[in-house]
């Protein structure tokens, strides 16, 4: 397996973000309690609003499967996202194992 780093920007609509957020989340959350996300969260101020998830996976097809029901995606909320392979050259040891899915 290899993490996989994806970049999502969205649209500059806080009210709407915010009204479909819990459902976003929970989706997440679902990719999460999977075993496929590791870690997840909001990008900080500068550049718009986004957000950097980091997955294990075996490809990155397979990581764009999971997000495809994402309601922000389905929602077309989502203006960018990008997905690439990412090798950490530090810290990978601290990433807590996951459970076999």
């Amino acid at each position: 397996m290899s993490l996989f780093a994806v970049i999502y920007r969205y649209v500059d609509d806080t009210a709407t973000l915010d009204e479909h957020r819990p459902r976003h989340r929970d989706h997440l959350r679902s990719l999460h309690e999977a075993g496929h996300l590791v870690i997840s969260g909001p990008l900080a101020e500068g550049g718009g609003p986004g957000a950097l998830l980091i997955f294990r996976a075996d490809a990155a097809e397979q990581v764009e499967e999971w997000l495809e029901n994402d309601p922000f995606r389905v929602l077309e909320l989502i203006v960018e996202r990008e997905i690439r392979a990412w090798n950490p050259a530090f810290g990978a040891d601290r990433l807590a194992p996951l459970p076999a899915v």
